[in-house]
């Protein structure tokens, strides 16, 4: 059985490895997301991904963990132009969702794997507009929990799916993990999928 260990915290990642039957394991990493002056979102969403998957090698040989090739992730959400990443506070994600409101905006997953001597990255990009709603509504959808921790300050697979009006693209991305980016880059790094029943990674 082939595995891999995953760079990040969030469980929606984890659920969708387990939905393709892709056994992981949950390596804690800190990777400061800071974007660089100048830098691109496209360039600083897959840097981020790397980072994360590169901090995991390290964690890997510093606690004599068996080696497996690491996958590192992180999503962004481009609003004409503008990062917007995860709300520092209420304030912050009531502002993003009232510019998003009616509008449409880009979701970026990048998702890199790495085994110390290879690294291959990609970047998937979905597009989904937002319904028109006011502030009340803002209010009440940030009162619920879930913006709190997630890019753009909405989550499409919980509650915030009724602020969607369209998308085209990869759902998958838009919560967090696009399995399609992700197959290509599990095979080159010799990962099956269905390995596993559904939630028995």
């Amino acid at each position: 059985m082939s595995f891999l260990y995953l760079a990040s915290r969030s469980p929606r990642r984890r659920e969708i490895l387990s939905q393709i039957g892709v056994p992981h394991r949950v390596l804690l990493t800190d990777v400061p997301e800071v974007r660089a002056e100048g830098e691109a979102p496209l360039q600083y969403v897959e840097r981020l991904a790397c980072d994360k998957a590169l901090a995991g090698l390290q964690v890997l040989t510093e606690s004599n963990l068996p080696m497996a090739p690491v996958l590192g992730s992180d999503t962004l959400c481009l609003l004409n132009g503008e990062v917007l990443e995860k709300p520092r506070d209420e304030v912050d994600a009531i502002s993003m969702l009232l510019r998003m409101a009616g509008k449409e905006h880009s979701v970026l997953t990048a998702v890199c794997v790495a085994d110390g001597q290879r690294q291959c990255s990609k970047v998937s990009e979905t597009r989904v507009r937002f319904r028109a709603f006011d502030r009340q509504e803002a209010i009440q959808y940030w009162q619920t929990g879930e913006p709190a921790d997630k890019a753009g300050a909405y989550g499409i697979q919980g509650r915030g799916a009724a602020l969607v009006e369209h998308m085209e693209g990869s759902y998958s991305g838009v919560v967090g993990l696009p399995i399609e980016t992700l197959l290509p880059l599990l095979d080159i790094f010799n990962i099956a999928v269905w390995q596993t029943e559904l939630g028995n990674s």
